[in-house]
């Protein structure tokens, strides 16, 4: 699961005449296949290690016992797939350092589910993120929310697998359905055999390949063309360092308001809600090293931010100094770095197959994360509410197979997606379409104690509705407008998308003499501001929907499934105002079951990580002359 971009159309099969001369050598043969023989060892390790006395929350959730480096390593090696380690370069070497500006909106992208969405799933110990929405709503909600999520990551994988193999193909020549498989395979071994840690500890070492990777092409590319400094003042001559532009208007592509805030709601469709992201947290030890690795992202996200628009720079300065090849200048912009690697490091044996190495880690871990996450889900939301209790035994075997399964799926998806041509970018943009409505699906459950399971469902539905009609709608706007593509380096450009993981993947309009109109003018709005619009219609609709089916009224609902955004807000002001609000308490009207959630509350304490608990009690005086009772949440030590 990654932030990035790809700012092309759709990655084809070159033709033979096309065809490059850079090849591997077989020095970088070896390095390649050392990352992908240490990456199975990693996994296969943690599999075998105590075999036999494995469980099921040892194979899905990692015992809960991982300490606050790993996850964080994991969450930031799940978030930088290849996709952004060819896209991120490309952006910055084709439109300036615009996109640079992204890093702003890590820090409440992050701060927010640090201390508003792991604190609620954590307490409430769950090893499925959509097991909140039964807890919240009901069954129903839960199920689709899971369906959901599954389709989103299905359609996502085989892309996801294709692409960068795909590209290899076209810039070295290597083989295009051997890399697919190898992939694939290894993946699938030791996901299904090593469950989440294994899964975690190969993204740690995958992640430090990446870093490595990245930062060798740096060093030789700046030494080539003449230190950091140079390649700065060289890209500030020509205009690619970029200023801030506060231009607020949403249908531009890129804006410091785009950015910055745009992209806060895309972070939390990926650090707060994705169950990929979720089960790190609720992997670990205590709440408070869920907390502190979700801090300890942010500090990495800019490295790999800043790494990925120096490599971009430097490849603008390094071809503004050596003369570009013939198929490079043909090249698709997802190829851009790829080529640009085989040539900067062409007469060092080794490294042109460490960057590959680079890339592929990427990869494998977002599809290792993705395969993890999407058996847990199957077998946490849909198989165990469903079938009798399995033993100990069954479960871990169904969970392998599971995990085995999506393995296989994401191969038969990759053979799809290499068949789909023109239809492979609509393939991304439905990954993308997806986030904001979940992340609407969950914000309405938190933050609204009125919404009730009608309205979630009804909200859903329509943010999905509403992201596929824009996304849908933009790819066939543009794809029917005939503008021809814009060359590299000028602030035009035809038919790119914009792949994200998490928000909106879309096809950008061309720039033309006048602005679009009508409906076109609405398929242009900026697809970073997708996932919020996205997502708030969710929460508009289901608020609507709720109110006029009646609320909560007449169902039960857990205390511990809302985050009380009025009183935290209003507590920030001096005692004496909030005393005059009646703030000092949880003022909403809240009834529980304890029969309801007999795993979630037993007695009025619920279990809050390994060193808390939590007591639903009752307000002083609420429930005077007949009122239902309201329940303010107090935390024990225990």
């Amino acid at each position: 699961m990654s932030v990035g971009l790809s700012t092309s159309a759709p990655l084809l099969p070159t033709s033979d005449a096309d065809t490059v001369t850079s090849t591997f050598s077989l020095t970088d043969y070896v390095v390649f296949v050392l990352l992908l023989v240490l990456s199975l060892v990693i996994g296969l390790y943690h599999a075998f290690r105590g075999w036999g006395r494995h469980t099921v929350g040892q194979l899905l959730m990692a015992d809960r016992e991982m300490s606050c480096l790993p996850v964080a390593l994991s969450l930031l090696a799940t978030f930088q797939s290849a996709v952004a380690i060819l896209g991120v370069p490309s952006e910055i070497y084709r439109f300036g350092t615009q996109y640079w500006f992204l890093g702003c909106c890590y820090f409440l992208g992050l701060l927010i589910p640090a201390h508003i969405f792991i604190p609620v799933f954590y307490r409430l110990h769950l090893t499925s993120a959509y097991e909140y929405l039964e807890l919240r709503f009901n069954k129903a909600v839960r199920v689709c929310g899971t369906v959901t999520f599954i389709f989103q990551m299905v359609i996502y994988m085989g892309v996801v697998l294709y692409a960068p193999s795909l590209a290899l193909n076209a810039v070295t020549g290597f083989d295009l359905w051997l890399s697919v498989l190898t992939l694939g395979i290894v993946c699938t071994v030791y996901t299904a055999l090593g469950g989440l840690k294994a899964v975690i500890w190969t993204d740690v070492f995958q992640t430090l390949v990446m870093f490595i990777g990245q930062l060798v092409v740096i060093i030789v590319g700046s030494a080539k063309v003449g230190g950091l400094g140079h390649v700065w003042e060289v890209a500030s001559q020509h205009g690619l360092i970029s200023g801030i532009v506060l231009d607020p208007d949403p249908f531009v592509r890129h804006t410091f308001w785009t950015l910055a805030f745009g992209g806060v709601f895309m972070m939390l469709s990926l650090y707060g809600v994705n169950q990929a992201q979720v089960q790190r947290y609720l992997s670990s030890r205590t709440e408070k090293a869920a907390v502190l690795s979700c801090y300890a992202v942010f500090p990495c996200q800019q490295l790999v931010l800043c790494m990925s628009c120096l490599i971009g720079l430097v490849m603008f300065v390094y071809y503004q100094e050596y003369a570009m090849s013939a198929q490079q200048a043909q090249a698709a912009p997802d190829q851009f770095v790829l080529y640009f690697v085989m040539d900067l490091l062409k007469d060092l044996p080794g490294l042109p197959g460490l960057f590959v190495a680079c890339l592929f880690s990427g990869s494998l871990s977002t599809i290792s994360s993705a395969f993890n996450s999407l058996a847990t889900v199957t077998m946490e939301d849909l198989i165990r509410p469903w079938f009798p209790p399995f033993s100990e035994v069954q479960a871990i075997m169904l969970s392998r197979i599971l995990a085995f399964g999506y393995g296989l799926l994401c191969l038969g998806m990759a053979y799809v997606s290499s068949q789909m041509g023109p239809v492979l970018q609509a393939a991304l943009s439905i990954f993308g379409m997806v986030g904001g409505p979940l992340l609407g699906l969950f914000c309405l459950g938190m933050f609204f104690p009125c919404a009730n399971p009608p309205g979630a469902i009804v909200g859903l539905l329509a943010g999905l509705i509403m992201a596929f009609w824009i996304g849908i709608g933009s790819i066939v706007s543009n794809m029917t407008s005939g503008m021809a593509p814009s060359p590299p380096n000028i602030s035009s450009f035809s038919l790119p998308s914009n792949l994200t993981t998490v928000t909106m993947t879309t096809l950008m309009p061309s720039t033309t003499l006048s602005k679009p109109t009508g409906l076109r003018h609405f398929y242009s709005l900026s697809y970073l501001w997708y996932s919020a619009h996205n997502s708030t219609t969710v929460i508009v609709v289901g608020l609507i929907v709720s109110l006029l089916t009646g609320g909560m009224r007449g169902r039960t609902l857990n205390p511990r499934t809302i985050y009380p955004v009025l009183p935290k807000l209003l507590a920030l002001l001096p005692l004496s105002c909030q005393k005059r609000f009646h703030c000092t308490s949880y003022s909403q009207d809240l009834s529980v079951d304890t029969a309801t959630f007999p795993e979630k509350m037993s007695n009025g304490m619920l279990k809050n990580g390994r060193d808390k608990e939590t007591m639903a009690v009752p307000e002083e005086g609420s429930a005077h002359q007949g009122n239902s009772p309201t329940f303010i949440l107090q935390e024990t030590s225990l």
